[in-house]
């Protein structure tokens, strides 16, 4: 089985090959054809797969919920990314920010920097288990992030794992 037959892809194809040193958070906004919700994670593009009706439904709730409980100053909005440096631009499913969190570029924005957010969320998947249990609750906490939430199912029903950054230790 090839990936150009798994997806459609014709013979001419040419999958993105990181340059020396691994791509860079602003490289997501300019290299063409990359699938939905692709994020950075040291320096590699990590892709993900396909959400389940957990995930969908879970990011939905927080995101309504949030929404409508959140201070005017505040907003929680989906599924966009942070520019934590140079070489990590990861895509929380939920993040509460500034309501006027802007970098420059309007409607057209992409990306958040740390300082603009005050909660990141994580709905976990089977293919995001390990990054959202483990690496990115460090990186965002490195960055600056006060909160990271963690959504696991359990039985069908969520569980949120709160977290708040220790400023001593910055984890």
């Amino acid at each position: 089985m090839s990936a150009e037959r798994d997806y459609g892809l014709d013979d001419d194809y040419q999958w993105p090959r990181p340059p020396q040193g691994g791509w860079t958070a602003d490289d997501l906004d300019e290299l063409p054809n990359l699938p939905p919700h692709t994020e950075l994670i040291d320096g590699s593009l990590v892709f993900g797969s396909p959400q389940t009706r957990f995930h969908s439904r879970a990011i939905d709730s927080m995101a309504h919920t949030l929404r409508s409980q959140v201070p005017d100053e505040w907003d929680a909005i989906r599924e966009m990314t942070i520019k934590l440096n140079e070489r990590n631009r990861p895509e929380p499913d939920v993040l509460v920010v500034g309501e006027d969190a802007d970098t420059d570029t309007g409607p057209r924005q992409t990306w958040f920097r740390p300082q603009d957010v005050l909660i990141a969320v994580e709905v976990v998947s089977d293919d995001s288990r390990d990054r959202d249990r483990e690496v990115k609750p460090r990186k965002y906490a490195e960055a600056g992030i006060a909160h990271y939430w963690r959504v696991e199912e359990n039985d069908g029903l969520p569980v949120v794992h709160v977290h708040e950054r220790d400023p001593a230790t910055r984890t």
